[in-house]
């Protein structure tokens, strides 16, 4: 009789379906980055400080995000979930109590604040960033480690809705609880933030796959290995081992069989005569303390670095990312270009509203966008056996249409039409990503590798962005269609609509254009594999 301690809970468990809710959570209080745009404009009139220099501010919490995700990744491969969720807590909290702190006391005497306040702030953003990818990796690696690959992408989409539906759960509770009450939503921030890593804590753990259900992640991922590594050998025995007894197995090989068990490659019907089965001798992978199986490509360390495919995927993402942060980043203050400009009855009030509004509606469909395009990937992947980088032509092409529907509102009554299609092409960027993460380059090591990839927002958003706050800058002053009444309200504003910001998205545009390209390569290089792949198999079973 097997102890209860060593049975393996079934796919729609208690205790898998603990860890997807809990993980989902844990998203939603991970995603609040998202949120800038929603306090970014008071929090800059509050300082006195410009578009430039806001910007930084914002950017200071995806990079924090960005550069500690391979640290992240690497303690939750190795120890679990509770190190980085502990580590979240603390810098969610002390992050948002600081920016909070800062709005509170202002500035006196109507001068910005001094360099040493504002790298403050700067750091206390960069903690948030840094404390929501803490939070954020351990709820995704547990997650795509307590389902098999034909659920994969669906699950781990719904966990990563979350990150989409941040910006709406918050503002929306802010709204009923606080409306316009900007301090008593940074201190919301501040303690749902911390909260949903608590619950997390005892929650968020990778439950342990059966062996049927972990050669999933071999079957769909072999073909592609395949292509770039040979993997098994044969001969004229009927059954011939992957890898000699005798054979010392390097643990920096690109790939990897494990758990002691074959596994017939060979169509199943017809067996010919003389026709050898091939089978595989493995070993059994210690997993964080769990001998938990994943199998496929194997790739991380120095081997990733010079994996062509990385590289190829990090410029996609840094592009795609950077442009989808510069817009939610800056979309409060678009909306307030927008709705300044020839309005001689600005109020800051209404202003508001529509910014509400532009960050209510980026976050829904950055919520259905990640859940959509799971669905999408993972039937082209178990019906029509498409690899999921067939999804990036699509990815990019969305980004690509919303630039220039952006371009081409005047009027902030339409321009939620423009959130809702980046909200909607950025969730589905995060939704997607992280799969071809893993089928590019393996399980085992895939929050560690999904850190390095994650890197490339950094010079995307930050390229970006500060093109946009030098953008907004430039026009500041220039206020001579603009009723003079106007100007004293919306101070620190530009007030020339979309001539404020239509440069930078011209750029943004141009960037996503070349994506399609780029994801279209991707695509063409994983058929290449597979092509290999498959020529090879019935070469294979031809000689035999």
């Amino acid at each position: 009789m097997v102890p209860p301690s060593l049975v393996v809970p079934g796919l729609l468990s208690v205790p898998r379906l603990t860890t997807l809710l809990a993980s989902l959570l844990v998203a939603v209080g991970s995603g609040t980055n998202y949120v800038f745009s929603a306090y970014s404009p008071q929090l800059a009139a509050r300082l006195n400080i410009s578009h430039t220099q806001l910007n930084i501010v914002g950017l200071a919490a995806n990079v924090g995000a960005s550069s500690s995700g391979p640290l992240w990744g690497r303690i939750v491969d190795a120890w679990g979930p509770r190190i980085p969720l502990s580590f979240a807590f603390a810098c969610l909290l002390f992050g948002y109590t600081g920016i909070r702190h800062f709005y509170d006391v202002g500035v006196e005497g109507g001068f910005p604040p001094s360099s040493l306040s504002l790298g403050l702030l700067i750091a206390c953003s960069f903690m948030t960033g840094a404390g929501g990818k803490a939070a954020f990796t351990s709820a995704i690696n547990s997650t795509a480690k307590s389902f098999p690959d034909k659920a994969l992408a669906t699950t781990t989409g719904i966990v990563l809705s979350g990150i989409g539906l941040s910006g709406f759960f918050f503002s929306t509770l802010a709204h009923f609880l606080f409306p316009g009450n900007t301090s008593s939503f940074l201190l919301l921030l501040s303690l749902g933030t911390a909260l949903t890593t608590i619950i997390g804590f005892f929650l968020v753990r990778p439950i342990p796959l059966s062996a049927a259900e972990g050669s999933d992640h071999m079957v769909v991922t072999t073909v592609a290995a395949e292509a770039e590594a040979t993997i098994f050998d044969h001969g004229n025995d009927s059954h011939t081992p992957l890898l000699d007894e005798a054979t010392d197995f390097s643990p920096t090989e690109e790939y990897y069989v494990p758990d002691a068990r074959g596994i017939e490659l060979g169509p199943p019907s017809r067996p010919a005569a003389g026709r050898g089965r091939r089978t595989f001798h493995s070993r059994t992978v210690n997993r964080s303390k769990q001998q938990d199986v994943f199998e496929g490509p194997n790739i991380y360390g120095r081997a990733l670095w010079i994996n062509p495919d990385f590289w190829l995927l990090f410029v996609i993402l840094s592009l795609l990312s950077g442009t989808g942060l510069m817009y939610i980043n800056n979309v409060g203050s678009m909306s307030q270009a927008l709705f300044a400009k020839g309005n001689p009855a600005y109020d800051e009030v209404e202003a508001s509203q529509w910014q509400a509004t532009q960050v209510s509606t980026i976050s829904i469909m950055n919520f259905l966008g990640r859940i959509i395009i799971g669905l999408i990937s993972d039937n082209m992947k178990n019906c029509f056996g498409l690899p999921r980088s067939y999804s990036l032509v699509l990815v990019s092409s969305l980004l690509f249409c919303s630039q220039l529907l952006a371009a081409q509102i005047g009027d902030v009554t339409d321009l939620w039409k423009a959130s809702a299609l980046v909200g909607l092409s950025y969730g589905t960027i995060f939704g997607l990503f992280p799969t071809v993460c893993i089928e590019f380059f393996g399980l085992l090591h895939f929050s560690e590798n999904w850190g390095f990839l994650s890197l490339s927002p950094i010079v995307g958003a930050n390229l970006f962005s500060i093109a946009f706050g030098r953008n907004l800058d430039a026009h500041e002053q220039d206020e001579s269609s603009v009723d003079a009444a106007v100007a004293r309200v919306a101070a620190h504003q530009c007030l020339e609509g979309r001539s404020c910001y239509i440069a930078t998205l011209g750029l943004t545009g141009t960037a996503c254009f070349a994506t399609i390209f780029l994801s279209a390569l991707a695509a063409w290089r994983e058929r290449q594999k597979l092509m290999a792949a498959r020529l090879r198999i019935v070469w294979e079973d031809t000689e035999n």
